[in-house]
């Protein structure tokens, strides 16, 4: 690489993270019986979605790789991770006796099995919990008793080697008195075993799979600036963005293969290795503007990241190096004279090659009147802090980027 080693980085660096075990191949999720008896797990209960408990191409080779330790299937996750979809799954967790969770599908239900976990080894009742995630946004997690999670990713968000999960909490669905979101975070989130099996990304429908691919793939972009970058994320992430731009752009040319399903695999465990770790995340200004853009909104959040990414990397390449010469040679155009330009390029190409929406005004956001009030709330962002040195924008730099946006 030819950047400065340390630009747009803290010096000296930390790396402090305990990933979980990876499985990445073909028919790799054969193995989870035997990574739940590693860890002294007699049966696990499965965590997922409707659709996936459904799919047999994907539910099936999960049941098989269990064997005997497969306890029962909870298919109930929805998009909005609630509080009460967790309640009812641990319900189900204890009548099957399971001691361990596996999360399947998309980062709703890895984050609902989280949530199971946690549940499990508290010893409240889910209405003390509720009042807790209702007055701050969070819910504590245990120093022990929780039991192993294991994660199969079918989607590219990259929310599986982490130790944080989202929550949300509606009194229609949960005990709460009036609805809240927030998150937790603890390193016994993190999965024990994650399972990148390219024939189960190859089953989620292309639509699906595209939105939260740019949400996986910006996680790659933001590890190489953000201020928490490291030697070890520089070389992971670089070569897993190689490799999801590859893999994206043919998967948008219609050659969804077992090689572009295999790099896929690849490239979104590798952008993600290091982001979530217990001194800190690389996850910086896009995700503050994925957040700020759909929070409040019906917009998904990779889609999100696909309308805005764009103009939210250029004001920041206004105004800081932003490493852009190792962001460019990650993403094919070391030689480009101008590499800020060529990044910018080089992300939109991908959300355009998926057929992502490309105007705010396209997609079910904010109006331009709501604008200053995502701007604030894109700024009061936590992951903003994890900018570039130097990187300080105001609301109406926010806001100027939604506008150029719209």
């Amino acid at each position: 690489m030819t950047d400065t080693p340390v630009a747009g980085r803290s010096d000296p660096s930390r790396f402090d993270y305990d990933p979980s075990t990876i499985r990445v191949g073909d028919d790799c999720v054969a193995g989870l019986g035997a990574e739940l008896a590693v860890r002294g797990a007699d049966s696990a209960l499965v965590v997922t979605g409707s659709t996936v408990g459904e799919t047999p191409a994907v539910i099936e080779p999960v049941r098989s790789g269990l064997g005997d330790r497969l306890a029962g299937v909870f298919a109930g996750t929805t998009p909005a991770k609630r509080l009460g979809t967790a309640v009812d799954a641990l319900a189900a967790f204890e009548r099957c006796g399971a001691d361990a969770v596996v999360g399947v599908g998309g980062g709703s239900s890895l984050d609902v099995a989280k949530l199971v976990a946690v549940l499990a080894a508290s010893d409240r009742e889910p209405a003390a919990i509720g009042t807790e995630l209702v007055a701050t946004g969070t819910v504590t997690v245990p120093d022990d008793g929780l039991p192993p999670i294991l994660a199969v990713p079918t989607t590219l968000a990259g929310a599986d080697l982490s130790q944080v999960a989202g929550v949300t909490a509606e009194p229609e669905t949960c005990p709460v008195d009036e609805p809240a979101s927030g998150g937790i975070s603890h390193p016994d989130l993190m999965p024990a075993a994650v399972c990148y099996d390219p024939a189960l990304f190859a089953t989620t429908p292309r639509g699906v799979l595209a939105g939260s691919a740019m949400n996986g793939f910006d996680k790659g972009v933001e590890t190489l600036y953000a201020g928490a970058a490291t030697p070890v994320t520089d070389a992971t992430a670089a070569r897993g963005l190689s490799l999801l731009r590859d893999g994206l752009l043919a998967l948008g040319d219609g050659r969804g293969d077992d090689e572009t399903y295999r790099a896929l695999a690849e490239g979104v465990l590798l952008a993600q290795y290091g982001v979530s770790r217990a001194d800190g995340t690389t996850l910086s200004l896009l995700h503050a503007f994925g957040h700020g853009v759909a929070r409040t909104y019906g917009v998904q959040q990779g889609v999100a990241h696909a309308v805005v990414a764009p103009h939210a990397l250029r004001l920041l390449f206004d105004r800081v190096d932003g490493r852009r010469r190792l962001l460019s040679e990650a993403l094919g155009a070391g030689d480009a004279d101008d590499p800020a330009a060529a990044v910018v390029d080089r992300v939109a190409d991908v959300a355009t090659a998926l057929d992502l929406p490309a105007r705010l005004r396209d997609v079910d956001g904010p109006t331009r009147e709501e604008f200053p009030s995502v701007a604030r709330a894109v700024l009061d962002d936590p992951f903003l802090a994890n900018a570039p040195a130097g990187f300080d924008p105001t609301v109406d730099d926010i806001v100027a980027v939604l506008e150029e946006a719209w």
